[in-house]
């Protein structure tokens, strides 16, 4: 990550969605961050694997208990596990669809992850929650495409949101940063908010 990282803000009345990148999600100071984890809750490689690492075991033993009780966590849905060593106080894992074309209901999946996480989020009265580009990456969702439902389902999420005042999210390399904030920049013309873009 060479680029210096930039943050656009689009302004929601009083709640406001932020595009934050490069940047890396386990640093993050929100109430929450996002696992984009597999059904297991496992552990895996990427953004998952990155959050085991440096979150501890603690982790890992919460999933281990919720699997216990759950079973493997269906694609679409959230739950949430303490932070361990993370700056956050808890994290939010949700599985993301497996990109197959399109046509098997990735893009319905993949918005219930970011309302199912808000959702979450709202219920344990948190203030901020910070994504990372859900199934984005081995899971092989089109970044442009993938960018859109994000955008889209956060901010509606957002706006239904008793206790969440921000969604950011956190995007680990420059490409996928653009991506997001076109995105952002299309939902803020159509719906006439305030945009700023902070180096």
């Amino acid at each position: 990550m060479h680029a210096s990282p930039q943050a656009l803000r689009v302004t929601m009345g009083d709640r406001v969605l932020v595009i934050f990148g490069p940047g890396d999600i386990t640093r993050q100071e929100t109430d929450a961050i996002v696992n984009a984890a597999n059904s297991s809750l496992l552990g895996g490689g990427g953004v998952d694997g990155a959050i085991h690492r440096a979150g501890g075991p603690a982790i890992l033993e919460a999933c281990w208990e919720i699997v216990g009780r759950i079973g493997r966590l269906p694609a679409g849905q959230a739950v949430a596990t303490p932070a361990g060593h993370l700056a956050a106080r808890y994290v939010i894992h949700t599985v993301g669809p497996v990109w197959s074309g399109g046509g098997q209901g990735e893009p319905e999946t993949l918005a219930s992850c970011h309302r199912e996480s808000i959702r979450v989020a709202d219920e344990l009265q948190l203030a901020s929650i910070a994504f990372p580009a859900i199934s984005t990456g081995a899971y092989g969702y089109p970044v442009d495409q993938a960018s859109e439902v994000a955008i889209t389902s956060a901010a509606k999420a957002l706006e239904n949101a008793t206790h969440v005042r921000e969604v950011r999210f956190v995007l680990f390399d420059s490409e996928t940063f653009t991506q997001y904030t076109h995105a952002a920049r299309a939902l803020a013309a159509s719906s006439s908010l305030r945009m700023d873009l902070n180096p």
